[in-house]
């Protein structure tokens, strides 16, 4: 990776460790307790805190891409806000890593990035807990933020706008959820697109404007970059998707969304194209989830969406959306064009 990139990626690994530390323990982990609980904080049992962020350090600190962050400090950076973003990087990528945590429970997944789900670590119980008080570290980082730029200040601003993308993340999740649990719906691509837009977008449309907010750009700037990353996340989408059932995602078991039964759109396009391969593209999903991946059903899906075509439809579909997503950013006066140019190479080989 560049080494400005890299350095970028260091700001925000050092803000995220701000507010989760990789070690914390005694006289720290007091004082960590007392920033988040307040006064309530110094009276906790230190295990019980330690319980509580255990499973979330397991998961951060496994890795991850961490482009959402990066997508908000460049926009600021490039706009002429400097680092006044980076602050807000733990809103960002906590909110993305609590969705996770409870999208591995909701999928009944087995892995999240080459190690166990966090769930079958710590029971469903604690990463369910542990997974939404997630949301709320990232709800504290709000209240807490500042600068010397002094452009932060309306903290009721960021808060709404993050408010607002937790809410139609957990919509496009739930759109999710309905089609994989219901393997005989099929829903319209359009429909596809729009849970795409709520699911994966909605972190991503969040990125952009807070990354604008911080730089201080009119409102209808910061509308015509969110509405922009929305498209970079339904193209992000549909490559992870593609991935799924070619290469294989970084850290998760090959196909694994064919256990699932998830409506992606190399699936959705081959059911629009052989309607009367639909009742086999169930039965497939039935004994996938039955049997697990390696049920000659699932490979037989994989195999038919790829000689039908369909996945490389899908990818077209996916890097067109990257590239109108970055027109729209590359339209826009910036003070660091290459910065931006840079970001969509560097998410487009993610």
């Amino acid at each position: 990776m560049d080494q400005e990139y890299t350095q970028r990626l260091n700001k925000i690994e050092t803000e995220l460790e701000r507010w989760l530390p990789r070690e914390l323990s005694g006289e720290s982990l007091a004082e960590w307790a007392e920033k988040v609980f307040a006064d309530d904080g110094k009276n906790v049992n230190i295990d019980s805190v330690l319980f509580l962020l255990e499973p979330l350090r397991e998961l951060l600190y496994r890795g991850g891409k961490r482009w959402r962050p990066l997508l908000m400090t460049i926009v600021c950076e490039a706009l002429g806000g400097g680092d006044t973003a980076v602050p807000l990087s733990p809103v960002i990528e906590f909110s993305h890593n609590a969705s996770l945590i409870h999208d591995d429970i909701e999928d009944e997944s087995d892995e999240r990035r080459g190690k166990p789900a966090v769930h079958k670590i710590y029971g469903v119980d604690t990463a369910v807990n542990s997974g939404s008080f997630f949301y709320f570290l990232a709800s504290r980082c709000i209240e807490a933020c500042e600068n010397s730029a002094g452009k932060l200040k309306d903290k009721g601003q960021i808060y709404r706008l993050w408010a607002e993308c937790i809410r139609k993340l957990h919509l496009g999740q739930a759109m999710d959820i309905n089609w994989h649990r219901n393997i005989s719906v099929i829903p319209r691509i359009d429909d596809y697109f729009t849970m795409c837009k709520l699911k994966t977008g909605s972190l991503a449309h969040l990125a952009s404007e807070l990354g604008a907010y911080a730089a201080g750009v009119p409102q209808e700037t910061m509308n015509k970059l969110g509405n922009a990353a929305d498209m970079l996340g339904i193209g992000f989408q549909i490559l992870d998707d593609v991935k799924n059932l070619t290469t294989g995602n970084p850290g998760k078991k090959h196909g694994d969304d064919i256990v699932e039964g998830k409506k992606s759109l190399p699936v959705l396009l081959y059911m629009q194209k052989y309607p009367e391969k639909t009742d086999r593209v169930f039965y497939c999903f039935h004994v996938a989830k039955r049997e697990g991946r390696n049920a000659p059903e699932a490979e037989e899906l994989i195999e038919s969406l790829g000689k039908s075509g369909v996945i490389k439809e899908a990818e077209e579909k996916g890097l067109s959306l990257f590239k109108e997503a970055q027109s729209v950013f590359g339209s826009l006066e910036y003070k660091n064009h290459t910065l931006l140019d840079g970001f969509f190479k560097l998410i487009g080989a993610c």
